[in-house]
């Protein structure tokens, strides 16, 4: 799969290769997946059944065979780009143990080539509305779930998927100089997603993250 090639990633890039992921999928040991991927397989009639696991804490299921998501409450199918990510999620998963260690983009497979453009789309976008409101921050980043870590001045880590945590993290700013945020991943990353799936991962909780903020100040 190829990195990122724009500014931003373009979540239409990941539905062209929804149906090839669910074909690759088609003759996978449900087990297996359930092993390397963290999820809870719960098997039904007919050779049947379902993965089940979270989605930025919320509960998800995924159909077997077809590999069709959906919320667990509302049984609605995902959007697309969530098809995409939860499929790439299965593919990739190789049931690594999580490092414990906080990696940049730039240490994930060719993401130094986009670190920074990875950067002015999340940790800066991020900075430009907060600046130095650690506490709003802290506020936001704790409503959406986060898990405090004691990593920079506030950092909280979020779980995207059972093995696939994001962590924000902030360096408090003063009067000359604005706060830095950066999103970090696990050292086992590459295990789990394609470095463009986790340039979609970042993106979406700095979005999470500036829903909240703002519509709490």
């Amino acid at each position: 799969m190829k990195p990122p090639h724009t500014a931003k990633p373009d979540p239409t890039n990941f539905t062209r290769r929804i149906v090839e992921l669910r074909q690759g999928l088609l003759h996978a040991d449900p087990r297996q997946l359930e092993r390397y991927t963290g999820a809870t397989f719960i098997p039904r009639e007919n050779q049947q059944g379902e993965f089940q696991f979270n989605l930025w804490n919320s509960p998800t299921t995924l159909s077997y065979p077809d590999f069709i998501a959906r919320q667990a409450s509302s049984q609605g199918e995902l959007s697309a780009v969530n098809q995409a990510l939860l499929l790439y999620y299965f593919t990739t998963a190789d049931g690594t143990p999580l490092s414990g260690r906080w990696i940049s983009f730039s240490e994930l497979p060719n993401g130094r080539f986009y670190a920074q453009a990875f950067q002015g789309y999340t940790g800066n976008e991020l900075g430009r509305a907060i600046a130095n409101d650690q506490s709003g921050f802290e506020k936001a980043a704790e409503s959406l779930g986060g898990v405090h870590q004691p990593l920079a001045d506030a950092s909280y880590a979020f779980q995207a998927l059972p093995r696939a945590p994001v962590l924000i993290a902030c360096w408090k700013g003063d009067e000359d100089f604005p706060s830095n945020y950066q999103v970090l991943f696990d050292g086992s990353a590459s295990h789990y997603l394609p470095t463009d799936a986790y340039a979609i991962l970042g993106s979406t909780l700095i979005h999470r993250l500036l829903g909240v903020y703002h519509a709490h100040s």
